[in-house]
């Protein structure tokens, strides 16, 4: 039914309704959403929502993963997992082209132009629904345009789900990026549907709002009642709730002009000696960029192909010129890490690079927490401020 309300959104039933957008969104789209396999919560590919993770949680720590089995029902009552939507926004490997040489030694090269899936992401969570729109800045504006991502993503249909159980792990509370999406009309820029999932005494449901055009049709094709106080509310609760308990924040002072002025910090030393610079890090952040390129060919020489793809910061070759690699310890790599996620990002696009999810602390090898050394190094300066203001 698609009757009008005066409270804004709507209700959909956690089973026939969230079954019904599924099918939906797969007669056009394909559908990422999360799934429980290999001992994580994964994105992959799904036809039905009986694939979506009923019943299954987390415990996260430092360098800890745990996939645990709830006592209720509830689908997406867990926090993100490894992997962030840029896997498929900004994939792991791609070619941009090749170049082929003829009998007479001529070569004749062809970008490549392969149309991009149309997908629909179930299950975005608020701080990887920011890390999109940070990307979005990085790779889709400014005058050097990623084309692959910009086209992959003006076909993507986004799915938000607000987040009601976060891990103890995330901070996005103290990075602005959740547990919430933001407006209640949404935003059409962030998002085309937004669903908060409630299991209480009235049922296992959802409440939902569009923020787009795309997701007002998608809405009106569902099986759905008209938005009710007392849903609203309990969405509402449950957000509000999943913000107070969130374990873990980024020291509330200007982290910009922290990094800025940390650059000499005895703590960089600290963490150098724990840091293995593997990278970690960088890959399963939802907003890190950083590419190569490779060239391959095949055996006969006539057949060439430039490839894309991911890489770190931490990697030595990274920062290579000719003589050796700017960046030789493990200290100066994980400081340009730190100092550009926090600091410069600034500079660069306008924001910060970190949106709070925690996954740099969870698969972190050696369990370094990203909010315990930004607080080391906010320690340390307030430190060097008391004692320059004690010197006569």
């Amino acid at each position: 039914m698609t009757t009008s309300s005066s409270v804004p959104g709507a209700v959909i039933s956690a089973s026939e309704g969230l079954a019904a957008l599924v099918d939906v969104l797969a007669e056009d789209r394909t559908v990422i959403g999360p799934t429980c396999r290999d001992g994580a919560i994964v994105l992959a590919e799904i036809s039905t929502a009986d694939e979506l993770p009923h019943g299954c949680g987390v415990e996260l720590e430092a360098g800890r993963y745990r996939l645990v089995s709830r006592p209720d029902a509830m689908i997406f009552a867990h926090s993100a997992g490894p992997q962030s939507w840029k896997t498929y926004l900004h994939p792991q490997r791609e070619r941009l082209w090749t170049v082929d040489r003829d009998a007479r030694g001529r070569l004749a090269f062809q970008a490549e132009d392969v149309a991009p899936p149309a997908y629909a992401f179930l299950g975005v969570r608020p701080c990887d629904l920011r890390a999109i729109a940070v990307q979005d800045r990085v790779l889709g504006g400014g005058p050097h345009t990623a084309t692959a991502y910009r086209r992959r993503r003006e076909r993507a249909f986004v799915v938000a789900v607000e987040c009601t159980d976060p891990g103890a792990t995330c901070f996005c509370t103290s990075m602005g990026s959740g547990p919430g999406v933001g407006r209640e009309d949404g935003d059409a820029a962030a998002y085309d549907l937004a669903l908060t999932e409630v299991l209480d005494d009235e049922g296992h449901r959802f409440w939902v709002r569009a923020g787009s055009p795309a997701g007002e049709r998608v809405l009106g094709r569902l099986p759905h009642r008209p938005g009710d106080a007392p849903s609203r509310v309990a969405a509402r609760e449950a957000v509000a709730a999943a913000a107070q308990h969130m374990e873990r924040a980024m020291p509330p002072v200007d982290l910009h002009a922290l990094m800025a002025g940390s650059l000499d910090a005895a703590r960089w030393d600290d963490v150098a000696a724990r840091c293995l610079t593997c990278g970690n890090c960088t890959m399963v952040c939802p907003t890190c960029f950083c590419t190569t390129t490779e060239d391959v060919t095949d055996l006969t020489g006539d057949h060439a192909e430039r490839w894309q793809r991911w890489d770190s910061c931490f990697d030595l070759d990274f920062s290579h010129l000719h003589g050796g690699p700017v960046r030789a310890s493990a200290r100066s790599r994980y400081r340009q890490w730190l100092t550009h996620k926090l600091g410069t990002w600034h500079d660069q696009f306008g924001e910060s690079g970190c949106v709070g999810c925690g996954r740099c602390i969870v698969w972190c090898p050696v369990g370094i927490d990203i909010t315990e050394e930004a607080a080391a190094l906010h320690a340390e300066s307030a430190d060097r401020q008391a004692a320059a203001e004690e010197t006569p």
